[in-house]
């Protein structure tokens, strides 16, 4: 399907629609919309167009099933007690904030069941505060690109707590570290906007505080 042929949500849209879907289905997703959400992802600027970036796609499920223990594992002592010990952000009810937790859980429970993850991985990069940006402007094209075609994805990378030992099951080669993983199926909740600060609690004019105003 050609750009021409697509009549598909308008970009804002998608922009303001496209929200963390934690319960995806097991359910098969085609080749072609995959390769549409990789097509996405590897037209995303790079720093320097070095391109020393690499996206590995699983759906091998003894590979997912391996690297779900160390997920699950991080979430259940790491951040699951953070979560829970603290408040809900400025502006989100507790009643949201209880719908991510539970959302979150369920992913630690599941992430094995989806049928496809996408890992964003950059080679020969000592992670650095600054190497991200030349990896995740395509994982932000990929999960737009997913909005757009109607799978369900999220950013997540719990997996880094434990980097080492599910870089390995990856079977990534020493110079090569992942970002990120980024589960993809069919959603089993619906796309719709999610409830943000207004722009003038988080944006500055000029200086830092200064409230921002338009021009």
């Amino acid at each position: 399907m050609s750009d021409a042929d697509y009549d598909g949500p308008a970009l804002f849209e998608i922009i303001h629609t496209t929200r963390s879907m934690r319960r995806l289905k097991p359910d098969r997703v085609p080749d072609r919309l995959i390769r549409r959400v990789l097509e996405a992802g590897t037209a995303a600027p790079r720093g320097g167009n070095m391109q020393r970036w690499r996206i590995l796609v699983v759906k091998d499920p003894d590979v997912k099933k391996a690297v779900a223990v160390y997920y699950k594992r991080a979430w259940d002592e790491q951040a699951a007690p953070r979560y829970r010990a603290g408040a809900a952000a400025p502006g989100v009810s507790s009643d949201r904030f209880s719908r991510m937790l539970d959302a979150a859980q369920y992913l630690a429970d599941h992430i094995h069941e989806a049928p496809v993850w996408i890992v964003p991985c950059l080679i020969g990069a000592t992670a650095t505060r600054w190497s991200g940006s030349s990896i995740y402007p395509a994982v932000q094209n990929m999960l737009l690109a997913a909005r757009a075609l109607g799978l369900g994805a999220t950013l997540t990378t719990l997996h880094l707590n434990f980097e080492a030992e599910v870089d390995a099951l990856l079977g990534l080669p020493p110079d090569a570290h992942s970002y990120a993983i980024l589960p993809i199926g069919y959603p089993l909740g619906r796309f719709g906007p999610v409830g943000r600060a207004p722009i003038e609690d988080v944006a500055y004019r000029d200086r830092w505080g200064e409230p921002y105003r338009d021009l």
